[in-house]
């Protein structure tokens, strides 16, 4: 089901996330998104996260969709030029796949190969572009195509970034080339995160809180000094900082917290990170 879909028919939508593995054991991934089965309205495949070398997002979201999971297709722009990103997401209409992620992606200089040569031939908005463009039956160089994919276009956005305009500008881009939901970098603040949303209001495009499970007070000072658009509050890392269960903290947590922005937005995205098997608890502790 495409997310646009369940965003017109006013559910509050939830999508979580998997990493597909680093070499071709699946076992445990799909075992990961088993758990979710029915709980979510889709499943994030990510793109070589953190440019480290994986398992292809594609082959991962053809497995999922065969075994009747919904899955969404990130596919970023670090690794490949406008002809391969276009071939791939008619590849994705092909495998039935009908939600895509447009993504930028991260520099290879954060990842597992640092001398690979990085292509960013197109952004995140050139991507989405591109995506629009298929779906009006054209490729980028104006060609048109034997039949024409349809699938459900998203980005991201992050809304405590600082300064704020940059990123409302670009999101405006995104709206503006066809982006037809949001899903956010991490907030922690819901102060904050009200503030943008009256900001975007305007845009009328469906966004998605993201939130990711906190796992100890170092993984939050981590991101606070590490993770550009991302702010932890001190109490939320003294919360981890004293808690004797730090699985029970994170997932009461998240709970929180998305219980205090789940009326500012229209969906949430989970970002696991390896405890995706935590998921199921947050989402029963959110009352979702």
């Amino acid at each position: 089901m495409k997310l646009s879909d369940a965003f017109k028919s006013g559910k509050f939508v939830i999508t979580s996330e998997v990493g597909p593995p680093k070499g071709v054991d699946v076992a445990a991934m799909i075992d990961d998104a088993e758990l979710l089965r029915g709980r979510v309205d889709g499943l994030n495949v990510t793109d070589q996260q953190s440019s480290v070398m994986r398992l292809g997002s594609l082959a991962t979201c053809k497995l999922l969709k065969d075994k009747e999971i919904e899955p969404v297709f990130q596919i970023t722009c670090r690794d490949r030029n406008r002809i391969a990103l276009q071939s791939d997401l008619l590849s994705a209409h092909v495998f039935g796949v009908e939600n895509v992620l447009c993504l930028t992606g991260d520099y290879v200089s954060l990842g597992d190969h640092p001398q690979a040569k990085a292509v960013f031939d197109l952004d995140s908005v050139g991507l989405l572009h591109a995506a629009t463009s298929l779906r009006e039956g054209k490729d980028l160089a104006g060609n048109e195509l034997k039949g024409k994919p349809d699938f459900c276009a998203g980005a991201v956005v992050t809304p405590g970034a600082d300064p704020l305009e940059p990123q409302i500008i670009k999101m405006e881009k995104k709206v503006k080339v066809g982006a037809q939901f949001f899903q956010t970098q991490a907030v922690y603040e819901p102060e904050k995160f009200e503030q943008f949303m009256a900001q975007v209001k305007h845009l009328n495009v469906p966004v998605m809180l993201g939130i990711v499970l906190l796992k100890s007070a170092g993984m939050a000072r981590f991101m606070n000094k590490n993770v550009a658009g991302v702010h932890v509050p001190d109490r939320l890392i003294d919360e981890m900082d004293k808690a004797e269960d730090r699985v029970k903290k994170s997932i009461e947590i998240a709970a929180r917290l998305i219980k205090e922005m789940k009326d500012m937005c229209q969906g949430v995205h989970l970002m696991p990170i390896g405890w995706e098997k935590r998921v199921p608890a947050v989402l029963d502790a959110a009352g979702l």
